[in-house]
C-alpha cells in the first residue's frame, strides 16, 4: 500500500530538545549562582539528564503525572547538591524552581532547520500528525511556539492522554486513526531506535529511524535509516515504487 500519511515524534526529531534542555539548565543554574556546585557545566547536565530519564520513565509507566515528574526531578537534583531545606521541598517550591528552569529552556526552543521545509514539502501529498511520549498541552504549546503546529491540525496523540506510551502499538495505532488511515499507509519518523523505529515497525507502520548523530547502528528489517529529515521525501518516494 502507498504511504498516504506521516506521523512524527517531536523531541529531537522536529524540535531540538537536547539543546534547549542544556541551555535552559545552565542558564537557570547561573542565574541562581549554583553552577559552581558542580565540577563542570557538563557534569551538571549529566546529573540533570540522568534524573530526568529515570523520572520520565516513571511518568511513561503511569506512576507519576506530567507535573509530578517535574517536581520529583527538581527535588532529586537539588538533593544531589545538598540544596533541599529541612523538612523537604514543598510542591509549590519545587514547581517554582522548575518554572524558573522552564523560562530559560523555553527561550531556547527551536525547530531543527530541516523540520519546517520538509513538513511544507509533504503537505501536498501526505496527511501529517504527531505521536509523542508527553503531555498534549505541553507538546501543542511547544509546536505552536516553534511554528510547526499548523502542519498537524488536530492529529496529535500524546501518551499522557492516550494512556499508553511508545513503543506500545496502541499509541501508534491511535495516531493512524487520527489521520484516518490504516497502519500500512502510514510512515512514522522518530529519533529513538527501539522506542520509535522498532515500535512503529511492530505496530505495522512504515518505520523511519532518524539517526542525526550517524551512529552507524545497523537497523533491523523493516526499519529504514535516515540521517536528516531532508532525506525523508525521497525515502517516501522510493517506498511508493516498491
Amino acid at each position: 500500500m502507498r504511504v498516504r500519511g506521516v506521523l512524527f515524534d517531536v523531541d529531537d526529531t522536529l524540535f531540538d530538545y537536547s539543546t534547549s534542555e542544556e541551555v535552559g539548565l545552565l542558564g537557570h543554574l547561573t542565574a541562581l549562582g549554583m553552577l559552581g556546585l558542580f565540577p563542570s557545566p557538563d557534569g551538571a547536565v549529566e546529573v540533570w539528564r540522568r534524573i530526568m530519564e529515570e523520572e520520565y520513565a516513571r511518568f511513561l509507566a503511569g506512576e507519576l503525572d506530567f507535573t509530578e515528574q517535574q517536581r520529583t526531578r527538581t527535588r532529586r537534583f537539588l538533593a544531589h547538591v545538598g540544596r533541599v531545606p529541612d523538612g523537604g521541598l514543598s510542591d509549590e517550591d519545587a514547581a517554582a524552581w522548575f518554572a524558573g528552569y522552564g523560562v530559560h529552556r523555553d527561550a531556547a526552543w527551536s525547530a531543527f532547520p530541516d523540520a519546517e521545509p520538509v513538513l511544507k514539502s509533504l503537505t501536498a501529498d501526505y496527511r501529517l500528525g504527531v505521536v509523542s511520549n508527553s503531555s498534549l498541552e505541553h507538546q501543542r504549546r511547544k509546536l505552536d511556539r516553534i511554528g510547526l503546529l499548523p502542519y498537524f491540525g488536530d492529529a496529535l496523540v500524546c501518551s499522557e492522554e492516550h494512556g499508553a506510551a511508545k513503543p506500545s502499538p496502541s499509541v501508534f495505532l491511535a495516531g493512524c486513526e487520527a489521520l484516518g488511515l490504516p497502519p500500512g499507509q502510514v510512515a512514522y519518523v522518530g529519533d529513538k531506535y527501539e522506542v520509535d523505529g522498532l515500535g512503529a515497525r511492530d505496530a505495522g507502520l512504515r518505520s523511519y529511524w532518524l539517526d542525526r548523530a550517524g551512529t552507524g547502528t545497523a537497523a533491523a528489517d523493516g526499519v529504514q535509516v535516515i540521517r536528516s529529515l531532508d532525506d525523508l521525501p525521497a525515502a517516501l518516494a522510493r517506498q511508493a515504487q516498491v
